[in-house]
C-alpha cells in the first residue's frame, strides 16, 4: 500500500517506520525541516527502544521519505494518516487547531488529485470531532463529498511511550470507525494479521474507545496509588496487596464489572468501600476515589429515578427487586432504594421477581431479607411477568431473567419500558423504551 503519515512526532514516526517495515511505500509529512531532513537522512527525531534501527533500514530500503510536500503526498499515495497533536485547550477541551489544519491542506491537495483517497485520523479526538471539524474542512476545501469523493476514518493508536514499537505489533486492542467501503476495505486488509479481536464500528464509538482506554489507565494509576497510600498508613505494603489482586482473573479482572448500566448493591460493595474509606480516614489518608466511587452510585440511582419522574408514570412494575438476579438477598439493593423513593412520591410499585417471591411463597425465614424500603414488600410480588407488564404505567427493568426477556422486548411499543441492565443487546434508547446508559 501506499500512504502518506501527517505529523512526525511520537505517533507519526513509530506509525511510519513500522508501515514500512511491512512493506508499504510511506511518506511522511511535517512542516518541521529538522524532522524531514533527519528521517531522509536516517535518522529517527524521537527517542524510543528500537526506533533508531528501524527508521535507518526502512529509509535505506527506499520504503520510508520525509517531505513537506502535501500535494507531493497526496498524488503519490492512497491514504493518509493523520497523526498530528491534540493538546488541552485552556478551558480543558482538545485541541483541534492542528487537525483541521492538516485537513485544510489535505483537502486542498485532493482537489487536484483524479483518484479516490482516504484519510485516516489517527490523532486523539473527543466524538463528534471528525464530523464536525475534519468533515467540513475536508469537503470544502477539496469539493468532494465524503464517502463518494473520498474516504474517511478513524483509527486509533494504544502505543505506550518505551514500547511502542511492541505495541504497534500486538496492540492489543485494534478498532476503527469508517464512513465508506474502501477505507473499511483498507484498514481491515491493514490489520488482517493482528493478534487480536479487530472491531469496526462507527466513528464516534472508534474515537471514544480512546478516550475509554486512556482515562482507565489513569483511573487505575490512581486506584493503585489511593490503595498504596491507605495500606502504608496502616503498616501494609500495598504492592504487594495489588499484586494479589491483579492475579484474579475471575473476579477482580473481569469484565463482568465493566458493563454500563445500575447501580451497585448487596452485602459486600457498599459497606467494604464506606469501611476502607473510615479507615482512611481514621490514619488521616485523603480517599479521594473511594468516596467519589459512592458519590457516583448515589447518582446513577438518582438518574434512574429522574428517568421514572421523566416518564410520567403514577404506577411502575420493577422487574427485579434485588440486588442482582439469581438470589433473594435485598440488603442494599439500589432496586430497593429506588422503589422506597417513588412510592415516596405516591407512585404505585408492583414488583415481579421470581427468586423474592418464591422465598415468600415457601416459607423462607429470610424472606424479604435486608429490605428497609418497601412497606408491604409481599403483597406487591406478582408472580406473572405479563401480568407485571399489563398493569404498569411504566416498566422498569432492573434485573435479568431470560424468561422476561421477549416479552419485555414485545411490551415496549405499547408501554414506558426504562431498562437499567439492558434487556437485548439490540436494544437502544428510542420512542418508548430508555436505556439508562445506552
Amino acid at each position: 500500500m501506499k500512504i502518506s503519515v501527517f505529523g512526525i512526532g511520537y505517533v507519526g514516526v513509530v506509525s511510519a517506520a513500522c508501515l514500512a517495515k511491512d512493506g508499504h511505500e510511506v511518506i511522511a509529512v511535517d512542516v518541521d525541516p529538522g524532522k524531514i531532513d533527519a528521517i531522509n537522512a536516517g535518522h529517527s527525531p524521537i527517542v524510543e527502544e528500537g526506533i533508531d534501527d528501524l527508521v535507518r533500514d526502512v529509509v535505506a530500503a527506499g520504503k520510508l521519505t520525509a517531505t513537506s510536500d502535501t500535494q507531493f503526498a497526496i498524488d503519490n499515495t492512497d491514504a493518509s494518516f493523520i497523526c498530528v497533536g491534540t493538546p488541552s485547550a485552556p478551558d480543558g477541551s482538545v485541541g483541534l487547531s492542528y487537525v483541521v489544519d492538516v485537513c485544510r491542506n489535505i483537502g486542498t491537495a485532493m482537489a487536484s488529485k483524479e483518484g479516490y483517497h482516504s484519510v485516516i485520523v489517527r490523532s486523539t479526538i473527543v466524538p463528534g470531532s471528525t464530523e464536525s471539524a475534519c468533515i467540513p474542512v475536508l469537503e470544502e476545501t477539496s469539493g468532494k463529498k465524503v464517502g463518494t469523493g473520498f474516504g474517511l476514518g478513524y483509527y486509533p493508536e494504544f502505543l505506550r511511550e518505551s514500547t511502542a514499537i511492541a505495541d504497534y505489533y500486538d496492540p492489543g486492542l485494534v478498532v476503527f470507525g469508517s464512513m465508506d467501503d474502501g477505507t473499511r476495505a483498507f484498514l481491515s486488509e491493514l490489520n488482517k494479521d493482528m493478534p487480536c479481536d479487530i472491531h469496526k464500528v462507527d466513528i464516534r464509538t472508534a474515537e471514544l474507545l480512546k478516550y475509554t482506554s486512556n482515562c482507565w489507565r489513569a483511573v487505575k494509576v490512581t486506584f493503585a496509588n489511593e490503595i498504596g497510600n491507605i495500606a502504608k498508613a496502616s503498616g501494609i505494603d500495598g504492592q504487594t496487596v495489588m499484586e494479589i489482586l491483579c492475579s484474579d482473573k475471575k473476579a477482580a479482572m473481569s469484565p463482568y464489572f465493566m458493563r454500563p448500566g445500575f447501580a451497585f448493591g448487596g452485602s459486600c460493595l457498599p459497606k467494604d468501600v464506606r469501611a476502607l474509606g473510615f479507615l482512611a480516614r481514621s490514619t488521616g489518608t485523603q480517599a479521594h476515589l473511594l468516596n467519589a466511587v459512592l458519590e457516583a452510585n448515589e447518582a446513577q440511582i438518582a438518574r434512574a429515578e429522574a428517568m421514572i419522574d421523566e416518564s410520567g408514570a403514577k404506577s411502575v412494575g420493577f422487574v427485579g427487586i434485588s440486588f442482582k438476579p439469581g438470589t433473594d438477598d435485598l440488603r442494599e439493593s439500589p432496586l430497593v432504594a429506588l422503589a422506597a423513593r417513588l412510592i415516596g412520591k405516591g407512585v404505585k410499585v408492583e414488583i415481579y421477581d421470581p427468586f423474592v417471591k418464591e422465598a415468600f411463597d415457601a416459607g423462607t425465614p429470610g424472606a424479604g431479607r435486608g429490605n428497609e424500603g418497601i412497606p408491604d414488600l409481599e403483597t406487591r410480588l406478582i408472580g406473572d411477568i405479563d401480568d407485571l407488564i399489563e398493569s404498569a404505567g411504566t416498566v422498569l427493568v432492573g434485573n435479568y431473567y431470560a424468561e422476561t426477556v421477549e416479552k419485555l422486548k414485545n411490551a415496549t411499543p405499547k408501554r414506558k419500558v426504562v431498562d437499567l441492565t439492558r434487556v437485548h443487546r439490540d436494544m437502544v434508547s428510542d420512542g418508548s423504551y430508555s436505556g439508562i446508559c445506552w
